[in-house]
């Protein structure tokens, strides 16, 4: 967020990024013509699928269809700047209020496409982790060639030549050979799993920063629509003088310090697990255990996102809260259920375990 609430200054490190320093950027953005088109889409998902060994071309294609998927969303990232700048640009010249608040908004939807232009580097270090086991799947396919090669040699010298003396030298080297195969298939055993948990996990983590960010946006951009007096008026009447100015500056305050100090683990929404499991307690760390007559049961004691604007903004780290001013703080009130908790009713899975 931008500490001035204009689209021109630079921006501190968040919290976020101090925790996981962003990853380098993204190999996608060249701007060349290829990447901006349906043709070179489509060129390079078919041309992966079309050379390289066998046994890497199904992996080779998903990473140029995952790179193709990185184009769409740096253009996605690149028009939602712009969108942003326009919307301000649009609401100069309209009342006090709209202005205001159209700047506001602005500043807002130029964010998201800032996180989501931070979303493609992340994105890219996820397909590159996924490159590296095409890579060891393209080292593997000789040795499979090779293995198979002398196993025909043999089997078609037993069947000419039964007693031919190249029979003895060949199945010493098939005995290397299946040796030589084995380390290779266990290292790419190995290393899939490896690198598809991890290149996952990666993928994971940045769309849950995303997802909440959006969120968080989300929230503080239906605060600042509370600041328009949408009454309607008749014709000679004027609407009272607008006086937003410090609510909407708090507000991209607060949206500003609710961004800056996400971390994943403040994150607001965790997922629950509703069946058995054989794999152990993948959310542990989000239940709390209750002895039932079946068994052990793990609920999840963890609430879902609450809304950007209620009580002050939730547990984003605001530092700026109390400047609010009070003629505006009805308008963040968090909406209460019929149980009075200030969310909305949540109906959460259990596991028996």
């Amino acid at each position: 967020m931008h500490r001035t609430y204009s689209l021109r200054s630079s921006r501190a490190p968040t919290n976020s990024q101090l925790q996981s320093p962003p990853p380098p950027t993204s190999t996608t953005k060249s701007g060349s013509l290829f990447g901006k088109s349906s043709l070179g889409n489509t060129f390079r998902k078919n041309a992966a699928g079309n050379f390289g060994p066998d046994l890497a071309k199904k992996l080779s294609q998903f990473v140029k269809m995952e790179k193709n998927v990185m184009r769409s969303i740096e253009l996605v990232a690149r028009e939602r700047r712009e969108v942003g700048k326009q919307l301000s640009l649009w609401g100069e010249d309209n009342d006090d209020d709209v202005s205001d608040v159209t700047d506001k908004l602005g500043v807002l939807i130029y964010e998201i496409g800032e996180l989501e232009d931070q979303f493609i580097d992340k994105y890219d270090q996820y397909r590159l982790t996924l490159k590296s086991i095409r890579n060891i799947e393209a080292s593997v396919q000789p040795s499979r060639e090779r293995k198979q090669k002398i196993t025909d040699e043999i089997a078609k010298l037993k069947y000419k030549e039964p007693n031919s003396p190249k029979i003895p030298v060949l199945e010493q080297e098939l005995v290397r050979a299946e040796a030589e195969s084995l380390v290779a298939e266990a290292q790419l055993s190995n290393i899939t799993r490896e690198k598809l948990k991890a290149s996952f996990s990666y993928q994971f983590d940045a769309m849950r920063e995303l997802a909440e960010k959006y969120a968080l946006i989300a929230g503080y951009g239906k605060a600042l629509l509370e600041l328009l007096d949408d009454s309607p008026v008749t014709p000679g009447e004027t609407r009272p003088a607008y006086d937003g100015y410090e609510a909407s500056k708090q507000i991209i305050v607060d949206a500003e310090n609710a961004l800056g100090n996400w971390t994943l683990d403040s994150a607001a929404i965790k997922p629950t697990l509703s069946m058995r499991t054989t794999t152990g307690d993948v959310y542990s760390s989000d239940r709390q255990r209750i002895d039932d007559d079946d068994g052990d049961v793990y609920a999840n004691d963890q609430e879902l996102l609450h809304s950007a604007q209620g009580n002050n903004y939730s547990s984003q780290g605001n530092t700026a809260n109390n400047n609010w001013p009070n003629e505006h703080s009805e308008q963040h009130d968090v909406p209460t259920n019929a149980n009075g908790n200030g969310t909305a009713n949540q109906h959460r899975p259990v596991e028996v375990v």
